[in-house]
């Protein structure tokens, strides 16, 4: 187990300040406090304010156990099997509560925390000290505790000098933390590109070997971790960490192999960042997003090739993508269980991709009509985009649009713009 070397910064010596707390988290310090027990801010709250940024969340670290907390607050609820933690709600603001985490003295023992054969730990509910808690945590910079009673940072793992230098290290050694719980390894990468932090060499060293035992995660899990990945502003950085790193062969295994391998690797490869980089400006401008889109994008080398070569064997265009779509998501469903409200908007993209050839009689009129016509016309343009020939078929929808503007939109004479993620239409399921 690392040691700790507490450093405690008194309030003269950080920009931490209660003004840029949420009211409902200072609420629930203040109350866990009042019945006397230890509470902090701690993580990515404190993390981000100490950088200049504003956080979206605010997570609470206590001596209280998850029952106790439970007790104190009718506005909470109890999750977690792996990691028993406290919601507590506050209108639509959620303050995550968690309780300070011990190290057993025999693990395999234990009845509260539990390993697999590769060191993965199934469930981890023994607490502890705050010293303990803080040697627990991933990265240092996440391992930073404030205050409001003495208004103190409390530093035991030298996070405060990491966040100094932009680096992201582990706390212990990193090829144990790793095999503990491999979503670790994706969670490096998400801070190096958001944060734009280097990753300490020991950090990122066992990263490539480890790469696979991101199989052993449950498909769900990663489903929602490579949601955070790809919305977090800066996918475009994501995914080239993602291959550098080799991580993104075990997320998607044949897409990776295609692009690998295919005659049109280096066009899949073009259209997955321009759609991250579409994704990543509409984030960092407020827009609405959704997975949906992303995965589409992601997909479509394996929905292509399978088009291809279905449509060699003689079936019909559209058959050959209904079939194309369904064998690509069978597939990465085995890494990845994405939703279904997801997975049926990623089949009507692709299959508009046939519809938009259409464009002589009615049938233009009837298409941009359709629900899903926006996504589908913004994915048309990113394939254009990524340098696949259409013969100008973009352009075509793009003046039809301005030609034939929806009823809402007549008096605005605007020329469309592609979203990457369906404009107004299409929003987040």
């Amino acid at each position: 187990m690392p040691k700790t070397k507490l450093s405690i910064i008194s309030r003269d010596h950080h920009q931490v300040s209660r003004k840029l707390i949420s009211p409902s988290a200072l609420k629930v310090i203040h109350r866990l406090n009042s019945k006397g027990y230890d509470a902090f801010l701690v993580g990515g709250g404190v993390r981000d304010i100490l950088l200049g940024n504003q956080p979206k969340d605010f997570d609470i670290a206590t001596s209280a156990h998850p029952e106790q907390i439970h007790a104190l607050f009718k506005n909470s609820r109890l999750i977690g099997r792996r990691f028993k933690l406290v919601h507590i709600l506050f209108g639509r603001e959620m303050i995550e509560v968690a309780t300070f985490r011990g190290q057993a003295a025999d693990q395999h023992d234990s009845p509260s925390q539990h390993q697999t054969e590769h060191g993965m730990l199934l469930r981890d509910n023994v607490y502890g000290s705050i010293e303990e808690d803080a040697i627990r945590r991933d990265f240092t910079i996440n391992a930073l505790y404030y205050s409001p009673q003495d208004f103190c940072v409390y530093d035991y793992v030298g996070g405060l000098q990491d966040i100094e230098a932009r680096q992201l290290q582990m706390i212990g050694d990193s090829e144990t933390r790793y095999r503990e719980d491999p979503v670790r390894m994706l969670r490096a990468l998400r801070f190096a590109a958001k944060l734009n932090f280097d990753i300490a060499p020991s950090t990122y060293e066992p990263i490539p070997r480890l790469a696979p035992l991101l199989s052993n995660i449950p498909s769900a899990r990663l489903c929602d971790e490579v949601i955070k990945l790809l919305m977090s502003g800066y996918a475009v950085k994501v995914f080239q960490l993602l291959v550098t790193a080799q991580l993104f062969e075990p997320l998607f295994p044949q897409v990776n192999q295609t692009i690998a391998s295919d005659e049109r690797g280096e066009f899949y490869r073009n259209l997955i960042q321009a759609g991250l980089r579409n994704t990543d400006i509409r984030i960092q401008s407020g827009k609405p997003v959704t997975p949906a889109f992303l995965f589409a994008v992601l997909l479509w080398p394996e929905v292509d090739r399978h088009w291809r070569h279905l449509r060699k064997q003689g079936i019909s265009d559209f058959p050959a993508m209904q079939r194309a779509g369904h064998i690509a998501l069978k597939n990465q469903l085995t890494q990845i269980s994405i939703p279904k409200r997801f997975s049926l908007m990623m089949k009507e993209i692709w299959e508009f991709q046939l519809r938009l050839t259409k464009t002589q009689g009615k049938r233009p009129v009837q298409l941009v009509q359709q629900p899903r016509f926006r996504a589908a016309y913004d994915f048309l343009l990113l394939r254009e985009q990524a340098g696949e020939t259409l013969n100008g078929l973009g352009a075509w929808w793009t003046k039809f649009q301005v030609d034939h503007p929806a009823p809402e939109t007549s008096n605005r004479h605007r020329r469309p713009k592609a979203s990457g993620h369906g404009g107004r239409r299409h929003r987040q399921q």
